[in-house]
């Protein structure tokens, strides 16, 4: 595996991680239809985190658009996590900032 790629891989891990606890969390909560659309976009970035992970683990020749497009969709979480006062909504709403800059620098590298 390529070093250059250790700080977004472990942003995209804690994003991964941070994501799936929200998730289930969310399931968790007195109005689920309300957290409906929070429970979409943590699976979609749980996925998209899982995706950019094997990309660096086997230096994919894609990689780069591969973190382009999991920034995206970490942002996209980002912003629907903050909506909600829940605890978990708010540390994967960090978790989703740091792995979209994390992503984004590895554009651009």
């Amino acid at each position: 595996m390529n070093q250059q790629y250790q700080d977004c891989l472990e942003a995209c891990k804690r994003c991964l991680e941070a994501c799936n606890h929200c998730f289930d969390a969310c399931l968790n909560e007195e109005d689920v239809k309300m957290m409906a659309h929070c429970v979409r976009l943590d699976r979609e970035c749980a996925d998209a985190c899982a995706l950019a992970i094997t990309a660096m683990q086997t230096n994919s020749p894609h990689v780069h658009e591969i973190c382009e497009l999991c920034a995206k969709i970490c942002e996209s979480c980002a912003e629907e996590c903050a909506k909600h006062n829940h605890d978990h909504c708010q540390q994967c709403a960090d978790a989703c900032r740091q792995c979209a800059e994390e992503c984004r620098k590895m554009v651009l590298s």
